[in-house]
């Protein structure tokens, strides 16, 4: 039990070995498609759909650095909307739908 809270907590970098680290071009393709796809997709599916094709393992580190900086969240359903917008996001992560990972103010959030 012990060992699976601290798995939660590390990055998928961390957990896995075959993670790769995406270039700054691959992130920026990422976060333009995800910013203009904004709740059309679940995490898969904006995988599947992305203009150029790129190791899962790679997108999962991307989406882990743009959720960790506060540019995406995943609604109840899963889809993923880009919120970056620092204004808008100090005002909805005092709402109750939204659950900081972590108070510091470095974590990411996600909606309930």
């Amino acid at each position: 039990m012990e060992t699976e809270t601290i798995t939660k907590n590390r990055s998928y970098i961390e957990t896995n070995d075959i993670a790769r680290s995406p270039t700054l071009q691959t992130v920026l393709m990422v976060e333009k498609f995800t910013e203009q796809k904004s709740g059309e997709y679940k995490k898969t599916d904006l995988f599947k759909n992305l203009p150029r094709k790129v190791m899962w393992q790679t997108f999962q580190v991307i989406m882990e650095y743009l959720e960790s900086i506060h540019k995406i969240v995943y609604d109840s359903d899963g889809y993923v909307v880009y919120i970056w917008n620092p204004e808008f996001f100090k005002k909805i992560k005092k709402r109750p739908a939204i659950k900081l990972r972590n108070q510091s103010g470095s974590g990411s959030c996600r909606m309930r």
